[in-house]
């Protein structure tokens, strides 16, 4: 795409105490519940919070958490409000900013909040980013939501140079014309089969997966003391996340291996 008149309109709609983001097609691109806008309303959003997890929870206020796609601004808003975390939104599109800051309460700029108009890709690739995110969440989407806008092995090598050492990527894989199998053996080539999960997809078809860079996995009773400490803590549905993760496939041989 060249300038912004080539980016699609933003559209808001609402209904029953809803309120949702579209780019000029009926497809939901992200929603808040208007009584409670930290919430995170979207059940495919909630499940890219499984990074927590993995994390401990000691290291979570302070941490920086990039996104990678706007969307409504739900997890920038409970990353930044809820979790205390610092948080730099990479979305290339101003007017989706702009209804955000409308309708969507993303919060204002400030020394642990930014919003950088810029093309993803470009942003990865650059050398200055490398192991800028302890979290690096990837939402990705025009306004068809056919498939991923960035999805290939490259951008995903350059997604593991982003984050740091101890930290982890989630990836929100979904559209008629996706292919979830390639997709996730392109991540688990940037990061390792070993490293990368994949939750259950969603009843609209969303699949998450979620990659650690160097990243020791705690025994199953740790992590069932954290889902609990994240339940009570976040109000986030982290012990059924538990029950949902799986080991992802290794890498395709057609896939380049890691640089």
């Amino acid at each position: 795409m060249s300038g912004a008149t080539s980016l699609p309109e933003v559209t808001i709609s609402e209904s029953r105490g809803i309120r949702y983001l579209h780019l000029g097609t009926p497809w939901i691109q992200g929603a808040m519940r208007i009584e409670a806008p930290l919430a995170i309303e979207l059940e495919y959003v909630r499940r890219m919070m499984a990074w927590t997890l993995f994390r401990d929870p000691a290291a979570v206020a302070g941490a920086h958490l990039v996104q990678l796609g706007l969307g409504a601004g739900s997890i920038a808003r409970f990353a930044s409000r809820r979790m205390k975390m610092r948080v730099t939104v990479v979305e290339l599109n101003e007017r989706v900013v702009d209804a955000c800051r409308q309708w969507f309460r993303l919060p204002a700029p400030s020394a642990t909040f930014a919003v950088e108009t810029a093309d993803a890709g470009a942003w990865v690739a650059d050398a200055a980013q490398r192991g800028a995110a302890d979290v690096l969440a990837v939402d990705l989407y025009d306004h068809e939501a056919a498939s991923p806008v960035l999805d290939s092995a490259e951008f995903y090598r350059r997604c593991f140079d982003v984050v740091a050492p101890g930290g982890a990527m989630t990836v929100n894989l979904f559209g008629r014309d996706a292919s979830f199998a390639k997709s996730t053996r392109r991540i688990a080539s940037a990061f390792g089969a070993d490293a990368v999960r994949t939750l259950q997809p969603t009843k609209e078809g969303n699949t998450v997966v979620l990659a650690m860079k160097q990243v020791t996995f705690a025994p199953l009773d740790e992590l069932a003391r954290r889902a609990e400490n994240i339940e009570t803590r976040w109000q986030l549905p982290a012990r059924k996340w538990l029950r949902m993760l799986r080991p992802a496939a290794g890498p395709a041989a057609t896939d380049p291996a890691p640089a």
